[in-house]
C-alpha cells in the first residue's frame, strides 16, 4: 500500500513540476531556470522540442551519475528524466496555460509557475523513489570531489546558464531570482510531505507486525 501511495505522490509531483516549467516557458521573456534556458536555446538552434532536449540532457546526466555513483540512480530517476520532458511538451501542445501579455500580470504568472515547480519538486522528491537526474548528477559530483552540494549546484547551474546564454537562450531577471523563490518552497514541501509519508509507512509496518504477532 505504501508503495502505491509513494508512486502516486511521485507522479502527482512530476505533473505539478512540469506545469510549473511550462508556465515559466510561456513567460520566458522574464527569464527562466538555467536548465530550461539551455533546453529552450537548443530547441531554437537545433529543432526537436523543448521536452525532447530535457530528456536528452537528463539521459546524459543519468549516464554520468551511473558511472560516478550508481546509488543515486533508481527507477524514479529514469521516469523523472523521461516524463518531465513528455509532460512539458504535452502541456505546451495543449496550449491551455497563460501566455505572455507583456504587462505586470506576467510577473504574477511566472511567480505562480516557480511556486508550482517548488511544490512539485518537493512532492516528487518526498516520495523517495529516486532523485531527479540533475539532483543525482550534482550529488554524485559532490561525493566524487568532496565538495558541498550547494557549491556544486551553483557551479553547475552557472555553467549551464553560460552555455544557454551563449546559444541565445532567454536569460533575464527571473533567471537569477528563480532559486530564491523555488528552493525554500521545495525544502518546506519536501520536509513536510516526506515526514508524513515516513510516519505513514512506519504506522503501516507497525500494524503489520502486530497482525503477524497476533
Amino acid at each position: 500500500m505504501i508503495k502505491t501511495i509513494r508512486w502516486s505522490v511521485f507522479f502527482f509531483g512530476l505533473i505539478l513540476f512540469s506545469i510549473g516549467i511550462s508556465i515559466a516557458i510561456n513567460m520566458q521573456h522574464l527569464g527562466i531556470h538555467p536548465w530550461d534556458v539551455l533546453n529552450v536555446a537548443l530547441y531554437e538552434k537545433l529543432g526537436l522540442s523543448i521536452g525532447s532536449w530535457a530528456i536528452i540532457i537528463s539521459v546524459i546526466l543519468i549516464i554520468v551519475s551511473w558511472i560516478l555513483d550508481k546509488s543515486y540512480i533508481r527507477l524514479g530517476t529514469f521516469l523523472n528524466g523521461i516524463l518531465v520532458g513528455v509532460f512539458v511538451d504535452f502541456f505546451l501542445f495543449l496550449d491551455f496555460l497563460p501566455h505572455a501579455s507583456e504587462s505586470w500580470l506576467d510577473v504574477i504568472v511566472i511567480i505562480s509557475g516557480i511556486i508550482l515547480m517548488g511544490i512539485g519538486g518537493g512532492i516528487y522528491n518526498s516520495a523517495g523513489v529516486g532523485s531527479g537526474p540533475r539532483d543525482g548528477f550534482m550529488l554524485s559530483i559532490s561525493d566524487k570531489l568532496g565538495a558541498s552540494v550547494g557549491k556544486v549546484r551553483i557551479i553547475t547551474e552557472c555553467l549551464v546558464l553560460l552555455i544557454g546564454l551563449l546559444l541565445g537562450g532567454p536569460v533575464f531577471l527571473f533567471t537569477f531570482i528563480f532559486t530564491f523563490i523555488q528552493s525554500p518552497i521545495f525544502q518546506f514541501t519536501y520536509k513536510l510531505l516526506g515526514g508524513h509519508l515516513n510516519k505513514m509507512e512506519a504506522s503501516i509496518e507497525e500494524k503489520g507486525l502486530h497482525k503477524t504477532g497476533a
